[in-house]
C-alpha cells in the first residue's frame, strides 16, 4: 500500500438495530483492515438488546475520535444510511456504508481506497461496490453474490441494484449529491446512491472480487439474490404488484432531484415515466426507446413480463 492510500481518511457510515449477536465480530474485523486511516459512525434506530453497550466497549476501546455513537431517525434503515449520507458535517475522503452483522476482509478498505486514487477525478462523482461472499450463520461458505458483466448506467440503475450497500464506497462529490438531493423516500440506500451517481453523471465501478462475507439468517434485512428461490420469489414480486410500487417510490424520488440529473438522463427518466403509463403497444415501444434493462438475461426476460402486464 503506497503513502497515497494511506492518506485516503474514510468514514464509515454503519447502521444498527437490535445487533447484539454478531456486531462485535463486525467492529473487530474493522478494526482489523490494513487500511488504518479511518473512523466509524454508529446509527442506532432504537436497539433494545445490548447492541450500544458492545458499541460503547469499542467507543472506550477505540477512542471517541474513531467511533462516534449517533440516535437513528428510527425510519428503517435506509433513512437510517440516508440521515449520515445526507449530513453536511460529516467530512472524510471517502465513505464506506456498514451493516452490523458481516465480516469485513482485511483489504476491504485498502481496495477501494486504491480504486479511487488510480484517478484524480476527484470532482466526478463515484461510486465503488462489490460482489460478496455469502455465508451461513456459522461463517460456512454458501456460494457468491451474481457477477454482474453489463454497463454500469443509469438505463439499468433505473430498475435494478447491482451491489450491496455492505460492499459500497463513495467520494466527496457523490456524497455532496446525495446531501443536494436530501433524504428522499426511497426503496434502499445502495440502489439509491447507484440511481443517483449515475443519473448525474458519474462513474459506478462494479468489483467482481468479494469484499466481505455476508451473513444469510433470520434476520437478515434483505437477502443475496442469488438462489433458486430467490428468483421466483423477484417473479413473485412482479405479479404481485411489489416491483411496481419500488418502481413507484424510486420514480417519485428520482423527479423530485430531476434537476441534478444531466440532460439525457432527464429525458431517459420523462420516457420511463410514459412508458409506465402508457397501453401495452406504447410500452413495448417505449420500453425500447427508454433503452431499459438487466444484468442477466432472466432479470430482463423479467422486465419484458412485467412490461406485458404492465406491472413496472
Amino acid at each position: 500500500m503506497n503513502s497515497q492510500e494511506k492518506t485516503s481518511h474514510i468514514c464509515i457510515l454503519m447502521t444498527t438495530y437490535n445487533g447484539e449477536k454478531f456486531l462485535a465480530e463486525q467492529l473487530q474485523s474493522i478494526e482489523e483492515q490494513s487500511h488504518k486511516n479511518w473512523r466509524l459512525i454508529i446509527s442506532d434506530d432504537g436497539s433494545s438488546d445490548k447492541t450500544l453497550a458492545i458499541a460503547k466497549q469499542y467507543q472506550q476501546k477505540w477512542g471517541g475520535n474513531l467511533l462516534e455513537i449517533h440516535q437513528g431517525p428510527r425510519q428503517g434503515f435506509c433513512q437510517n444510511f440516508l440521515s449520515m449520507a445526507c449530513d453536511t458535517s460529516i467530512h472524510a475522503d471517502l465513505y464506506a456504508f456498514s451493516d452490523q452483522d458481516d465480516i469485513w476482509m482485511p483489504d476491504k478498505l485498502e481496495r477501494a481506497a486504491a480504486y479511487f486514487n488510480k484517478s484524480n477525478e476527484s470532482q466526478l462523482p463515484r461510486a465503488y461496490g462489490t460482489r460478496t461472499q455469502i455465508v451461513d450463520d456459522s461463517l460456512k461458505p454458501l456460494g457468491l453474490s451474481p457477477e454482474f458483466t453489463l454497463p454500469r448506467s443509469f438505463r439499468n440503475a433505473l430498475i435494478q441494484s447491482i451491489a450491496g450497500g455492505n460492499t459500497q464506497v463513495f467520494n466527496l462529490a457523490a456524497k455532496e449529491l446525495l446531501e443536494h438531493a436530501g433524504p428522499q423516500i426511497t426503496i434502499s440506500h445502495d440502489w439509491w446512491l447507484y440511481q443517483v451517481v449515475k443519473g448525474a453523471g458519474g462513474i459506478f465501478y462494479y468489483d467482481p472480487t468479494p469484499s466481505l462475507l455476508y451473513r444469510q439468517h433470520p434476520s437478515a434485512v434483505l437477502g443475496s439474490n442469488n438462489s433458486f428461490r430467490n428468483r421466483i420469489e423477484r417473479l413473485r414480486y412482479v405479479f404481485n404488484g411489489r416491483f411496481k410500487n419500488w418502481n413507484d417510490i424510486n420514480y417519485a424520488a428520482l423527479c423530485n432531484i430531476r434537476h441534478l440529473l444531466t440532460k439525457d438522463n432527464q429525458d431517459i427518466l420523462d420516457v420511463f415515466g410514459r412508458f409506465r403509463g402508457a397501453h401495452l403497444k406504447d410500452r413495448i415501444r417505449l420500453l425500447e426507446v427508454c433503452g431499459l434493462y438487466r444484468q442477466t438475461w432472466q432479470g430482463t426476460l423479467s422486465l419484458w413480463l412485467a412490461t406485458i402486464i404492465n406491472k413496472i
